[in-house]
């Protein structure tokens, strides 16, 4: 793939632990835009290889370019100024704040300048601002709700908001329908593909939920062992050999992969 047209470069990256290999020879283009489910057993190297690209580990070796930057080994708060973002298996939302003061806090964090937390929060382009991130998030009618009594999904939505108020170009999610109920998953799904679609941001998500991954990436990256033994679209990912074997596990070798096109399950 030509460097100029991915948002993400990642060329032989290795991390070892103590001589554990937890990731080996990783290789792989994100384009802009772009959704990539991340998948495998647990062990197999998906967060480490997440916190390698936005700076919570540094890797032993390799190489990582976001828009032609060479980013290995970079600071996470640095991560977040260029352009790279993300959330957390569990929400890192304040429990006892409203909504809008979660996400005021986080537009203050995510501005380069460090004087904006001397200033008032509640300025009126950073009100304007969340009312916006809001609307896209369907968070509006919960905007003075202390986030500590917010259901589950919603809780993971005001998470989500509040790492992309910096306008990332890349967002990398870990597990984002973990704890949320089967009835809230969809519905929280749909809502963050489409505002990050229309915003243009790549994706990259770790999912053990395979309905999920199914239904919203572009492609599948399959881990195992700290190595990728898949990347293809999900149609031929799901029914990869080493895929069923290594991940999805013998039982689901004869089960029906569903081909229909990707459609928002609510309007």
């Amino acid at each position: 793939m030509n460097n100029a047209h991915s948002v993400l470069r990642i060329r032989d990256l290795n991390k070892s632990f103590a001589g554990i290999v937890a990731a080996k020879n990783i290789n792989t283009d994100i384009k802009p835009g772009e959704v990539v489910g991340i998948i495998g057993a647990n062990g197999a190297g998906k967060t480490v290889f997440v916190n390698m690209i936005t700076g919570y580990l540094k890797p032993t070796s390799g190489l990582i370019e976001f828009e032609g930057r060479n980013i290995t080994g970079i600071e996470p708060r640095n991560a977040t100024h260029i352009g790279v973002s993300r959330s957390f298996q569990i929400s890192q939302v304040f429990m006892s704040m409203t909504v809008m003061n979660n996400l005021l806090v986080a537009i203050s964090l995510a501005n380069r300048d460090s004087c904006s937390l001397l200033r008032p929060l509640n300025s009126p382009r950073r009100v304007r601002e969340c009312e916006r991130v809001m609307e896209c998030y369907q968070l509006l009618k919960y905007r003075d709700q202390v986030a500590g009594t917010l259901a589950q999904g919603v809780r993971k939505l005001l998470d989500i908001a509040m790492a992309v108020v910096s306008k990332p170009r890349l967002l990398l999610l870990d597990e984002p329908t973990s704890g949320v109920s089967i009835d809230e998953k969809f519905d929280l799904m749909d809502i963050v593909v489409n505002a990050l679609k229309e915003q243009g941001t790549a994706v990259l998500f770790v999912e053990h939920d395979m309905d999920i991954v199914q239904r919203y990436v572009d492609r599948i990256m399959a881990f195992y062992q700290g190595e990728i033994i898949c990347d293809a679209p999900p149609e031929l990912a799901l029914r990869d050999a080493k895929v069923i074997e290594y991940v999805l596990g013998f039982r689901h070798g004869t089960e029906q992969v569903d081909d229909r096109p990707k459609e928002p399950r609510h309007a």
